[in-house]
């Protein structure tokens, strides 16, 4: 994999936070690769013929976004984040923290392997109150 330029990761940075505050699906899926993969639990509570939490492919990725924009919204999805990334040129990562200016969000670390301008692979890791919103979300189910 080669690396990326610096204007390469800051567009996929900034692009994610507007499509995914605008829950611009077309805008966000044309951020992923063809072939891109993407891994969260959430795709077993967003995608019930799921029976594991990686999808391959915009024509996977695509449902879980149109469907997630519709069932997972709440009040703890206020989607904060500093700014601030760590990025080597093939990885780009950020933290949504718990803590927030309004209060406390769902909590998230986004880690995406970029190619070509792209994301290739999207990690989504969860911290406690995602967590819970996660757990609440299948219970309800």
């Amino acid at each position: 994999m080669t690396d990326n330029t610096d204007a390469q990761i800051r567009h996929i940075h900034d692009r994610w936070q507007t499509t995914i505050v605008q829950k611009d699906v077309d805008g966000l899926i044309a951020l992923y690769a063809e072939d891109a993969i993407f891994e969260t639990p959430a795709i077993l509570v967003t995608l019930k013929d799921r029976k594991e939490g990686v999808l391959r492919g915009r024509s996977e990725i695509r449902p879980f976004f149109e469907a997630g924009f519709r069932k997972l919204g709440n009040e703890l999805s206020r989607w904060y984040r500093t700014g601030e990334f760590f990025s080597n040129g093939r990885q780009l990562i950020w933290e949504y923290p718990r803590e927030a200016p309004k209060g406390d969000q769902v909590d998230l670390v986004e880690v995406m392997d970029i190619a070509n301008g792209l994301i290739a692979h999207h990690r989504v890791y969860w911290g406690w109150i995602g967590f819970q919103t996660l757990v609440a979300a299948m219970n309800k189910a």
